[in-house]
């Protein structure tokens, strides 16, 4: 992992066994099957939900400070805690986690490279025990705007022209052809792109094996993304572009990467906002 900008953000499979009894580490498991978990998981780990632990229920919108403040105390978790995620679906929603981990300032989170498929893959032991923690106090730092976007920095970047806009959805969401992915709630009026956008699917920077490629991959796989301007990722809901906003900040370098976490189901149902459709 040494070829990355900045390997210290991931850790292996092998590095989770040694150290995931370690006192001042958190394994914490987000899945988008919020059922996984229940079915079996490494040993000390806890499990934070996305759809009930991670988002604001009354509005749509990230947890507050508070609300990050209780979630991490009562997951044992301090500001000095090394805090490894990891899930199914390629470590999809472990990235949503990191980023708002990040966005509130927490110093040390990490991904397992591969998430759940390749530990089991590997054939490591799993457990059904679920681990209690003693509570914690936490107190989370200011929220950093700088990794994410609001709708009005994408109106400026098309406005200015200054921006690349990076949407990671699959080619069909991508030119409109549908709205969302079959079985989504979550949706939008219109179908389609913001104006300008490259398509990368988030999922092509994953190997086979749920890691992610190598750094000589990801740098041709983003070569179109002009690495000196700002740079926003977005997808439906913001949780598969966090994905692709840890490969570009983290493992490619980027300076300034946003996640637009109101994304398409945003973009798509605001009155006046400019789309485009097709390849």
């Amino acid at each position: 992992m040494g070829e990355y900008k900045h390997p210290e953000v991931l850790v292996s499979t092998d590095w989770v066994a040694a150290h995931g009894s370690d006192p001042n580490v958190r394994l914490v498991e987000v899945d988008v099957d919020t059922t996984a978990y229940e079915k079996g998981h490494i040993q000390n780990a806890i499990a934070w939900n996305w759809t009930s632990q991670l988002q604001d229920n009354v509005r749509r919108d990230l947890l507050g400070k508070q609300q990050i403040e209780e979630l991490l105390g009562q997951s044992g978790i301090s500001p000095d805690t090394t805090v490894v995620l990891y899930g199914d679906n390629n470590n999809w929603f472990a990235a949503y986690a990191l980023w708002q981990l990040k966005y509130y300032g927490h110093h040390d989170a990490r991904l397992m490279n591969g998430g759940r498929k390749k530990w089991e893959l590997e054939g490591r032991p799993t457990t059904n025990d679920v681990p209690q923690f003693a509570r914690a106090n936490y107190t989370a730092k200011a929220p950093d705007a700088s990794v994410r976007a609001r709708r009005d920095h994408v109106f400026t970047g098309l406005e200015r022209k200054n921006v690349n806009l990076v949407d990671v959805r699959s080619v069909d969401e991508f030119t409109g052809k549908v709205i969302a992915p079959p079985g989504m709630t979550e949706t939008a009026q219109r179908g389609g792109h913001i104006p300008g956008a490259l398509n990368v699917p988030w999922a092509k920077a994953a190997n086979e094996d749920g890691t992610f490629k190598s750094y000589d991959d990801l740098a041709q796989l983003y070569s179109s993304v002009n690495s000196g301007q700002d740079t926003i990722a977005y997808c439906r809901i913001g949780e598969r572009s966090s994905h692709t906003w840890f490969v570009l900040k983290y493992l490619l370098g980027f300076d300034n990467v946003r996640n637009y976490d109101g994304s398409w189901t945003e973009w798509g149902n605001l009155v006046d906002a400019p789309i485009a459709k097709g390849a």
